[in-house]
């Protein structure tokens, strides 16, 4: 495992979990699930995999001085900081690029920074698993098998099994979906050969970047410079005069849906939540007998209140709820957002308005 690296992706908004996450604050630097921040535990989640060397993070710079905090163990070096949002694409092309100047063998997981994993023995397992398949010159995703028709995902199909002999069962990538509606994911739930995807990747750095050539050339081109002048004086200067001029593109869309050699591990029993919107919270947190979940229970009176999330406070502030069910109730101390549990998604929607009315106060 000396060439195997970690690269967490850390950059993003996480608007629908507004209004506790905030452009100052996204999700991943809060303490959403407990002690921790979301951006801690995925760095805990790993160190028994990969030595804080060989763990970098991508970020912007508004957030990378609060995850330094947050991490002081993970080397300076190995926060790699972007001018500004290009998309996974290019977030992806940079991390290899930096990585195969510093180890022309390297081979690297694509991780995002805001996940819950709670069987962590079967993730490490899974990534091991997916290094063996990625040095044949695959790319890798982990599908998660679902547990219900979300729309709230793109979906993965598998086509036949891979060959060669591999430790977990590996099969080639038939296609990508995007997020469908509700009876196309009934549909897709129902053939039993479609995964989440999850947005993790696992490849090797000259794999990825030969894609990137092949399928996307101006940024391959861009990585190019910036990857020569990388730890040099002008590393900076080359890395903003590059960027600057990419278009914002996915990975998924911008390399995985076109790519040849793409496999996917189907990632059943991870325990995995992408914590993308308040509704997520019932997968993770505990709920009490009633099924209400919340995060200060002594200052929540619940009275025939069923299958609801109480989140927020301000520390002396008595939240009732009264014959209330099924709903979503977030108190962020300037805001309080109450929603249907199955209303969860359009919290980004609420976040556009705000956008577009100049109300940046609240944002």
């Amino acid at each position: 495992m000396e060439h195997t690296y970690a690269v967490i992706m850390a950059g993003g908004g996480g608007t629908r979990l507004w209004p506790i996450s905030r452009k100052e604050r996204p999700k991943q630097l809060l303490p959403l699930l407990g002690q921790e921040t979301l951006f801690q535990s995925t760095v805990t989640r790993l160190k028994n995999m990969f030595p804080y060397e060989r763990i970098l993070v991508v970020t912007v710079e508004e957030q990378a001085r609060e995850m330094r905090l947050q991490a002081p163990e993970i080397p300076e070096e190995n926060y790699i900081i972007e001018p500004a949002p290009r998309g996974t694409a290019s977030v992806v092309g940079l991390a290899a690029a930096v990585l195969h100047k510093r180890d022309p063998e390297a081979r690297m997981a694509i991780l995002p920074s805001d996940h819950f994993i709670r069987n962590r023995d079967l993730f490490h397992y899974l990534l091991n698993a997916a290094f063996d398949v990625a040095e044949n010159g695959y790319l890798v995703t982990l599908g998660i098998t679902p547990t219900q028709p979300s729309t709230a995902y793109g979906y993965i199909q598998q086509g036949e099994p891979l060959n060669g002999e591999y430790k977990y069962p590996a099969y080639n990538v038939k296609r990508f979906v995007e997020k469908p509606d509700e009876l196309t994911a009934q549909k897709l739930l129902h053939t039993g050969d479609h995964s989440w995807n999850s947005g993790m990747f696992i490849w090797r750095a000259d794999t990825i970047l030969g894609e990137v050539d092949k399928q996307m050339p101006e940024l391959g081109a861009a990585l190019k410079k910036i990857a020569a002048a990388w730890d040099t004086d002008q590393q900076n200067a080359i890395l903003d005069e590059n960027w600057h001029t990419l278009k914002t593109e996915t990975v998924d869309y911008g390399i995985m849906e076109h790519a040849e050699r793409v496999a996917v591990l189907p990632a059943g029993g991870l325990g995995w939540s992408d914590v993308g919107m308040w509704s997520s919270l019932f997968e993770v947190l505990l709920p009490d007998m009633n099924g209400n979940i919340s995060t200060n229970s002594s200052l929540h009176l619940a009275h025939e209140t069923y299958n609801t999330l109480v989140y927020g406070g301000n520390g002396d502030r008595l939240i009732v709820t009264i014959g209330v069910e099924n709903m979503v109730i977030v108190d962020g101390g300037d805001v309080v957002m109450i929603c249907k549990t199955d209303h969860a998604q359009k919290v980004k929607d609420v976040v556009g308005h705000l956008k577009k009315h100049n109300q940046e106060k609240y944002l």
